[in-house]
């Protein structure tokens, strides 16, 4: 062999050997490597027991739990009785939108029981287009442009909204509608171009008590609710 044969040769001899006093040697008892896709223990021993360190599993939020089951009894209460044809109809109308809170509907009709009432008095068709179908909107209207023929004007102060509850549900093809009954104290007087009295007293707090039905297409990404009905009951 010539003498860069011997010098490689050599040099090979000298690697290996400090790879070795580097690296070990393997015995059959070194840990296992860390995987980290493993779950999120720690091992103990060679039992393979093992302690859960607080993580994403047991410190799930409340949301991820599974609801718990709602007795029949207990689905509509304070709202409807079991069994009634009221109860029948929320549930027809939970089965379209399975996001419908009655309380949370209730204290919206509410505001726009207000708002309509309002609205009406004080001859604002805007605030009144957003919140009326079109048949009632036309329905108002042509009663504010006879206020303003007859160039007359109604002021209307609530006192208070005693009680908003649902009488009837119903839903049917994508259209849900829900009727609810209001009762409540208001004062509201309508006075002519002279400033005389033709309607109402502004000393008179009247019980009014309202039949309302809202309408909203199921199936629609609008949330909102319209007046589609209204009455009154003496």
């Amino acid at each position: 062999m010539d003498i860069y044969t011997i010098i490689f040769l050599a040099l090979a001899v000298f690697i290996f050997l400090r790879l070795r006093s580097v690296l070990g040697q393997r015995t059959g008892s070194e840990r296992p490597p860390y995987d980290r896709a493993a779950p999120n223990v720690v091992q103990r021993g060679q039992d393979n027991n093992v302690v859960p360190i607080p993580g994403s599993v047991i410190d799930q939020p409340a949301s991820a739990a599974p609801a718990e089951p709602v007795e029949p009894t207990e689905h509509w209460k304070g709202i409807a009785e079991p069994g009634t044809p009221l109860a029948q109809g929320l549930d027809a109308v939970a089965a379209q939108d399975s996001s419908f809170d009655p309380r949370h509907f209730l204290s919206g009709a509410r505001s726009a029981y207000e708002m309509i009432v309002l609205a009406f008095a004080n001859g604002d068709r805007r605030a009144l287009r957003d919140l009326l179908s079109t048949e009632v909107y036309e329905s108002f209207e042509a009663a504010i442009k006879d206020r303003e023929k007859h160039e007359q004007k109604t002021e209307t102060r609530f006192v208070s909204i005693d009680k908003a509850e649902i009488v009837s549900a119903e839903a049917r093809d994508r259209s849900t509608q829900l009727t609810v009954r209001f009762v409540s104290q208001m004062i509201s007087v309508t006075r002519d171009k002279a400033g005389t009295i033709v309607d109402g007293s502004p000393d008179k707090v009247a019980d009014i008590t309202d039949i309302w039905t809202f309408a909203r297409d199921s199936t629609s990404r609008d949330p909102n609710w319209k007046l589609v009905g209204t009455g009154s009951a003496h």
